[in-house]
């Protein structure tokens, strides 16, 4: 059965849609949307390159779909036919772009496109049962296939992600260390150069002082 759908914008991750009544049925629901979010934040910053793939969490697996500037996603049982969930996806990119494809780029909030929450639950009801005639058809339709569509684990997804995260914190951390270690060795230099000078300045300032002095008693 599909259990969650989640819509984003791929530039940067922001959400545009989502099923208002998903995951009500499912532990752990907020824990399945913070992962499905953390697959759009890696896809807005490039580290994903498949435009379309299904990765496994648990008991269940995502499915998303990107088409122009959008991703579609979906987390269904693992059980339920790859070709079904990608199927709705595609009915609901169909739609969607239909009805807000010219507000995409403009939209500056989450979810700006919640009321799009209505065709996803119709859609979503037409789709659970893949016992009815329809999907069944839909099931045999040889024109649409997902043998090719790749299928990583989760961990292995936003590892990737993560380790590049480590990867940059660690760079900048080491910049920033850089930058300290450069400014504590001028200070050295300089006070290397006072312990230095200092005293051939105050030989200098008392030879002066004790000449002007001679040259007024005189």
């Amino acid at each position: 059965m599909v259990k969650l759908t989640m819509i984003a914008r791929v530039t940067d991750g922001l959400p545009l849609a989502e099923g208002l009544d998903d995951g009500r049925d499912i532990q752990d629901a907020d824990f399945y949307k913070q992962q499905a979010k953390s697959l759009f934040k890696n896809l807005s910053m490039g580290q994903i390159e498949a435009s379309r793939m299904s990765v496994e969490t648990g008991p269940y697996i995502f499915h998303y779909n990107i088409e122009g500037r959008v991703c579609y996603l979906t987390m269904c049982d693992r059980s339920y036919p790859k070709k079904l969930a990608f199927q709705y996806l595609e009915d609901l990119k169909n739609e969607f772009e239909r009805v807000n494809g010219s507000q995409i780029e403009t939209a500056a909030r989450p979810y700006a496109f919640i009321k799009f929450d209505t065709f996803i639950q119709k859609t979503k009801k037409l789709y659970q049962d893949t016992r009815t005639q329809r999907n069944i058809t839909k099931l045999n339709d040889e024109l649409y296939e997902v043998h090719q569509i790749m299928t990583r684990n989760v961990q292995e997804v936003l590892g990737v992600g993560e380790k590049l995260d480590q990867v940059s914190q660690m760079s900048s951390r080491l910049t920033s260390e850089s930058r300290i270690y450069a400014d504590k060795a001028r200070d050295l230099n300089r006070q290397a150069l006072i312990r230095k000078w200092a005293p051939v300045a105050i030989v200098i300032g008392v030879v002066i002082l004790l000449f002007w002095a001679k040259n007024k008693i005189w």
